[in-house]
């Protein structure tokens, strides 16, 4: 799920959509209009799933697609080698969800920890474990 936004209202920190991949804007530049044509804005972001840098350069007046985070508090079920088991603290829905690459979350993943992860374009992502 994602919405329509003007570019020129986004800034650092907020999400974007660059070539159907949800990405984290981590700079974001404005150049001013110039005598043939209107301002610009450079946009870097990196990839909320795979980490990859993508940017894009349009006019701040072009719509570009935000992708919807949802940011949802689960249980852990049950680890498997390459997956996690995870139910859902509101709906008891039980799914599975990749197993996070950073170490310091891979290291402290136990059956009945409480993790927060987020769901955006349909993929979900462990965020970060609570307590």
């Amino acid at each position: 799920m994602s919405k329509p936004v003007d570019l020129g209202s986004l800034k650092e920190g907020s999400y974007i959509i660059i070539d159907n991949e949800a990405c984290k804007i981590v700079s974001y530049d404005k150049s001013k209009p110039g005598k043939h044509g209107s301002a610009k804005a450079r946009v870097v972001a990196i990839g909320l799933f795979d980490n990859v840098k993508r940017s894009i350069v349009a006019p701040v007046d072009s719509m570009v697609q935000v992708p919807i985070v949802e940011k949802r508090g689960g249980q852990i079920i049950s680890i498997m080698p390459d997956k996690v088991q995870i139910m859902d603290l509101e709906t008891f829905e039980v799914f599975e969800a990749p197993k996070p690459e950073e170490p310091e979350l891979k290291n402290r993943l136990s059956p009945g920890n409480e993790v927060e992860y987020w769901k955006v374009l349909g993929k979900i992502k462990i965020m970060r474990i609570k307590g």
